[in-house]
């Protein structure tokens, strides 16, 4: 069995706003509110005879009318949905800012390397030069040492 309707309706000064559901937490939930309007005394149940017959032939809808009046309730229109905003023109230059210090970084960061790339080969070749130089130069006074040793036998 179906739960019994009962109608409710609240008021913003200007639209009275009525609804047929099963309890005051459906109301309030249809209505948007988030807080408890009963409980405050801006919404009540009604048992108004044209609002009942109204708002019964559509349960759960959220009719209005302009406050005071005894004016036919027309449907609520659902809120519309919000525009998708785009980017805001700071947040584009903000973007496009960091996409530059991020490139000119990147760049001294290659250029940088590069000149320690250079300098490391430059410094291998010192320490190849120098062991080669100092292979031929131990090797040249091993033989003179050699030589000595053998003068030194005869």
């Amino acid at each position: 069995m179906a739960p019994r309707l009962k109608v409710f309706v609240t008021s913003d000064g200007l639209t009275d706003y009525v609804v047929a559901t099963s309890s005051k937490v459906k109301a309030l939930a249809a209505w948007g509110s988030h807080q408890d309007l009963f409980k405050t005394g801006l919404a009540h149940q009604t048992d108004d005879p044209e609002l009942i017959e109204a708002a019964a032939a559509q349960p759960g809808e959220v009719l209005r009318r302009p406050a005071g009046t005894r004016g036919e309730l027309a449907k609520l229109k659902p809120a519309k949905p919000k525009a998708q905003k785009g980017p805001s023109k700071a947040a584009l230059r903000k973007v496009a800012d960091l996409e530059k210090k991020l490139a000119d970084q990147v760049a001294a960061d290659e250029r940088a390397l590069a000149a320690l790339e250079a300098r490391r080969e430059a410094l291998e070749r010192q320490i190849r030069e120098l062991r080669e130089r100092q292979a031929r130069e131990v090797g040249r006074l091993e033989d003179r040492l050699s030589a000595a040793r053998r003068a030194l036998e005869t």
